[in-house]
């Protein structure tokens, strides 16, 4: 069964800023998320309910859901390895911006 990919506004812009070759990789990932292809993994703790995509040094932080019969994974965050995971624990508890 084929997977409806939704992008949100900050992944398109992340993958928009890299370099060709990565943004090539990237792109390509996301297109094989459709066909269920790619190194998939749920995530736990504070980040339970979602999983992450693995691209070379990328991640991108992915809900999977059902929506009207159909499974849709819906690409919320994307960023390098060192500090995808806290900046998206940040965004989620409200902390981003605050001094």
């Amino acid at each position: 069964m084929k997977i409806r990919v939704e992008l949100d506004p900050q992944v398109v812009g992340f993958v928009r800023a890299l370099a060709p070759e990565p943004r090539r990789r990237l792109r390509r990932a996301l297109r094989g998320l459709e066909q269920e292809k790619g190194d998939l993994r749920q995530l736990e703790a504070d980040l339970a309910g979602y999983a992450r995509l693995r691209v070379g040094s990328y991640r991108v932080v992915v809900p999977l859901y059902a929506q009207s019969g159909q499974r849709v994974a819906r690409c919320v965050f994307a960023e390098q390895r060192p500090v995808v995971y806290e900046l998206f624990g940040e965004i989620l508890r409200g902390e981003v911006g605050k001094a």
